[in-house]
């Protein structure tokens, strides 16, 4: 009789721990929206107000020190409202401008008209029409109505103070695109944004993965856009001289700016992690799950030069993970030999030979500069369209 007592209070304590998920499922959905909702309100006001500015100052119906005139005005009419400055006007009429410009224009048209190469572009960028702003006034001077270009909706896909760091610090329209899509698929905050800014994520994300084996390209068609073959190390804060185990724990100690540097979908795992082959203890220094490639990713760390022989101890942890800890519903795992140097034709000697989805990829203590790689958005933005 105990028994039916406590597995009936069981399944109620089961019972009841979905339905309070469910409601905390409901709240923080609703939550996501209401962000969201305010968000775009905010880009939606900064595009209109940008709009109606600079229709305004290119008509010369403004001079030089209207603007200054309307933020006072602003602020005087309702002293609540916050961030009114004429810097801050300016802001969205550089927004407006900016995305409004041939460049841009002609950028989106041109990935529009390649639907054959990338299906599921037309859905990132629908809606994207620019047509041409227009303004009608009644006989008191009075605004009645007016049409403005259509605020194209990859505008919508993150917020108004991220779209200032990206008019701030981006130069080319194929940037202005890359980063308006990289901040909104990886949750980027303003400082993240920053950072990935000032790191150079958009040459990093769409360079050619030339240090990827066949088997991962392969495998793993996404991995290219997913998995960046350098990463920027410089928050570890590391010494001169420094060891591997040294290298493995300031990365656990800093596990949430790793994360960020290789992207919000690596899932960390263990370190040291044991793999146990044929009585003998082997020890991989790094294990991730990706949420987007559904399978188990081994990091080895080197802080030396790429040697070869390196791969063959990395193809061997992936070996034991697959017939090991590999669930049914998941892909093969991934290994990633992160070196402090390689030689890229070395890497492709060894690549070439490699039977499993490895790649090499190299990483930098201290922030560099480095040129800015041009190259065509269509694979980025056909992947982001699928997610």
């Amino acid at each position: 009789m105990s028994d039916i007592v406590e597995n009936k209070t069981k399944n109620q304590s089961v019972a009841l721990a979905h339905d309070f998920a469910s409601v905390l499922h409901i709240i923080e959905q609703n939550r996501t929206q209401a962000v969201l909702a305010i968000n775009h309100a905010s880009v939606l006001t900064a595009w209109q107000v940008g709009a109606f500015v600079s229709d305004r100052i290119k008509n010369a119906a403004w001079g030089s020190k209207v603007v200054q005139q309307l933020a006072e005005y602003v602020h005087t009419q309702n002293p609540t409202l916050k961030g009114w400055s004429r810097r801050t006007i300016y802001k969205m009429v550089q927004f407006y401008e900016t995305y409004t410009a041939a460049g841009f224009v002609d950028l989106i048209e041109q990935l529009k008209l390649n639907k054959q190469i990338v299906p599921t572009l037309s859905a990132q960028i629908e809606g994207s029409e620019i047509v041409p702003f227009k303004t009608a006034q009644n006989g008191h001077n009075i605004i009645v109505s007016f049409e403005m270009a259509q605020i194209p909706s990859l505008l919508m896909k993150t917020g108004w103070t991220n779209h200032q760091i990206i008019l701030n610090r981006c130069e080319t329209p194929e940037q202005y695109v890359f980063y308006i899509l990289y901040a909104e698929y990886e949750h980027l905050q303003n400082k993240e944004l920053e950072r990935a800014i000032k790191t150079d994520a958009y040459s990093r994300v769409l360079s050619d993965k030339k240090l990827q084996s066949a088997m991962l390209k392969e495998t793993y068609p996404q991995s290219e856009v997913l998995l960046k073959d350098k990463a920027i190390l410089e928050f570890l804060g590391l010494p001169q001289q420094y060891k591997e185990s040294k290298l493995r724990k300031e990365i656990v100690s800093h596990m949430k700016e790793f994360i960020l540097e290789m992207g919000k979908d690596f899932l960390f795992v263990d370190q040291e992690h044991t793999l146990e082959v044929g009585g003998q203890n082997f020890r991989c220094d790094l294990l991730f799950y990706h949420r987007a490639l559904q399978c188990l990713v081994a990091i080895e760390l080197k802080t030396t030069t790429f040697d070869p022989r390196d791969l063959g101890q990395l193809e061997f942890y992936l070996e034991a993970l697959d017939q090991t800890e590999k669930r049914s519903n998941e892909n093969p795992s991934i290994g990633i030999l992160m070196c402090k140097d390689a030689n890229p034709e070395v890497v492709r000697y060894a690549l070439n030979r490699s039977v499993s989805p490895t790649m090499v990829s190299k990483y930098e203590e201290q922030l560099k500069v480095g040129s800015v790689l041009q190259r065509s958005l269509e694979e980025f933005v056909g992947f982001i369209g699928e997610k």
